[in-house]
């Protein structure tokens, strides 16, 4: 991600603003970590939400793929045992696509959520 980064860029009547794939990336894992039923982003999560967003294989476990303008998120998670797969996964596409078109103004295409782990609550 480091050698081809990707940016958003928006004209606006000042300037131009571009906006980095690491910040969607960040928007999406923290718009992931709000849905409750939510373990953690990936399929071995760090144990808080401090780390789990630090954690350099971030990248891998949400990727984009930017089209003229618009975006497609897929996001790899882990959730929490005794929730329903399907509505915490729809719950996730929801709020990851409100999250990153009202943060960065950019169309969201479409959410792939892909449940990778279960976990039982602590």
């Amino acid at each position: 991600m480091a050698e081809n980064r990707e940016y958003l860029s928006a004209a606006q009547k000042g300037g131009v603003i571009h906006i980095s794939e690491e910040v969607i990336v960040s928007i999406a894992a923290m718009a992931v970590m709000e849905v409750e039923g939510v373990y953690g982003v990936g399929p071995n999560p760090a144990p808080d939400l401090t780390d789990r967003l630090s954690k350099r294989g971030l990248g891998k476990s949400i990727r984009l793929a930017f089209e003229e303008e618009s975006v497609t998120i897929a996001c790899d998670v882990t959730l929490l045992f005794g929730y329903s797969v399907i509505e915490v996964a729809k719950k996730i596409q929801e709020q990851v696509t409100t999250a990153v078109a009202s943060m960065t103004g950019c169309k969201v295409q479409g959410v792939d959520v892909n449940v990778c782990g279960i976990t039982l609550p602590k």
